[in-house]
């Protein structure tokens, strides 16, 4: 599987971008897919996180500074993983990476177990 990110650039706080993720191959139903960014201090952290169509649980997962403002979303027809970034604050720019993951969704938060990653797209918030 590979992962192509696309949609970011530079933005006013309180504006808004949409981050694009589409994945080559025919299984992409089927992986746990997230958003991570990754600031200067090269921490990368996950974002959001939405499972696979087999999944019966949860629907997605946000990390608290971004709940409320960030939507992710899957279009399965189009093999795409979609984050819908609104008011955004200085503190979201970072490098968003979009990963794909074959574990079990409870899993979401663990990095180690994202076993594809996009090339990451740069996002930058001027206050």
């Amino acid at each position: 599987v590979q992962l192509q990110a696309s949609g970011g650039g530079s933005a006013q706080a309180g504006a808004s971008l949409r981050l694009s993720c589409e994945a080559s191959g025919r299984t992409f139903s089927r992986y746990v897919m997230a958003w991570f960014r990754q600031d200067t201090g090269n921490v990368r952290t996950v974002v959001a996180a939405v499972p696979p169509t087999s999944w019966n649980g949860a629907s997605t997962y946000y990390a608290d500074s971004v709940k409320d403002r960030f939507t992710v979303s899957r279009d399965n027809a189009k093999n795409t993983v979609f984050l819908q970034m609104n008011n955004l604050k200085p503190d979201d720019s970072a490098v968003y990476y979009c990963a794909a993951s074959d574990a079990h969704f409870s899993d979401y938060w663990n990095e180690a177990m994202y076993i594809y990653w996009g090339q990451g797209t740069l996002v930058t918030v001027s206050s």
